[in-house]
């Protein structure tokens, strides 16, 4: 089945490099050095886990002279206009058909009421403005949920960096037992009685003996999910050479940005989502910001020097996705601007500084994916039944 909606000419035959992942512990410790040395900003380096590619269809550059634009392309890139594709999971649109169709599918969750798309709606920046998502029986995850948009540009997935890349992470809310709770192994089974599936996924993977499977059901979701970028916001336009494209007080608050020191985090193209970085590297933040007992990047490797280390977030559509931080704690984007000084920075902002740095977040927002949610498969008689 191909949705008309979906414009996905091209994605095959997009391909991206291979890229090398180091230690984002040892980056952001070296690019902190440096940020609170000079306070100044700094292009990525080459290698910093950064998941930008020659290889992605990039918008065209125009020839520049002005200073900032200049300035600013050192260490920034637009996001691109064509999605792109995935290492070993090339796109075609009935693959990408088949990704949306499951990413609305609510009887992936036990009990057929919660989909990818609750906690991750289109509608709202690709997250729920919610500081904790309700799973199985309402019961509330740990963190809040991170927005899907442009999670394709992320190094690594979730805030603890324990999946590699979108197929991983999206066969992880599927079989968590506090989000969709269904038990791995009958994942498949429930598709597969839905006749339908079982005809979208012999499109989708043409040739294959048995196409309808978790894993494939994860490669799907995954060149769906790669499909939800946002270009063209302001600040895009501004790096293609258009300096008409921020105002005043958005290009005041670039330039803080960068003579500031948060460029040390993030930068690139997704402006974060390339390293992890310690929350509350110069001061600790308040409780409420950073629990105690969520040790972050420390749970997953076991390593006490990883503890409080978090995935960078992407900056890409923030003032849409309130609330925020790992804790969906604060609502107020400006405060969050002024924790993120105090902790990370050492410093303390003036208020038309805060509010110049807020308007400069603001130019993130970019074209929001236009997506008419596909007719689903039907049940039947035959149709396994929700978990009461």
């Amino acid at each position: 089945m191909t949705n008309p909606s979906l414009h996905v000419t091209g994605l095959a035959g997009l391909r991206r490099d291979p890229r090398l992942i180091v230690n984002g512990r040892s980056i952001f410790l070296a690019a902190s050095l440096c940020m609170l040395a000079a306070a100044c900003d700094r292009a990525p380096e080459a290698g910093n886990g950064s998941t930008e590619s020659a290889a992605v269809a990039a918008p065209e550059m125009s020839a520049s002279t002005d200073p900032l634009i200049l300035q600013a392309r050192e260490v920034f890139k637009p996001i691109p206009i064509k999605a792109p594709d995935l290492p070993g999971n090339p796109a075609t649109e009935d693959k990408v058909a088949l990704g949306e169709m499951l990413y609305f599918e609510p009887r992936l969750s036990a009990t057929h009421s919660i989909s990818c798309a609750t906690c991750h709606n289109i509608g709202l920046g690709g997250a729920d403005n919610s500081p904790m998502s309700a799973g199985f029986h309402g019961t509330r995850g740990a963190r809040n949920s991170p927005t899907v948009f442009n999670s394709v540009f992320n190094f690594v997935q979730f805030w603890d960096g324990r999946a590699k890349d979108l197929e991983e992470q999206a066969g992880g809310p599927m079989v968590n037992p506090v989000e969709m709770a269904s038990p791995k192994q009958h994942i498949a089974s429930q598709l597969a009685a839905l006749p339908q599936y079982r005809t979208e996924f012999a499109r989708a993977f043409p040739g294959e003996g048995a196409p309808l499977s978790l894993d494939n059901a994860q490669k799907a979701l995954a060149v769906f999910e790669a499909t939800l970028i946002t270009p063209n916001a302001p600040f895009d336009r501004f790096l293609r050479g258009d300096p008409a494209a921020l105002d005043a007080t958005q290009k005041a608050g670039l330039t803080l940005f960068m003579n500031k020191g948060c460029t040390a985090c993030h930068s690139g193209v997704n402006i974060g989502g390339s390293m992890y970085a310690k929350f509350g590297l110069v001061a600790a933040p308040d409780a409420k910001y950073l629990p105690a007992g969520d040790k972050g990047r420390g749970a997953i490797t076991g390593d006490a020097a990883d503890d409080y280390f978090f995935k960078v977030p992407t900056l890409r559509n923030i003032a849409l996705t309130a609330p925020y931080f790992h804790t969906g704690s604060e609502q107020d984007l400006a405060k969050v601007v002024n924790v993120m000084a105090t902790a990370q920075l050492g410093q303390t902002l003036s208020q038309p500084e805060t509010a110049q740095l807020v308007a400069f977040l603001a130019a993130l927002t970019g074209d929001q994916p236009r997506i008419v949610q596909p007719q689903l498969p039907t049940s039947d008689a035959n149709s396994p039944l929700p978990d009461k």
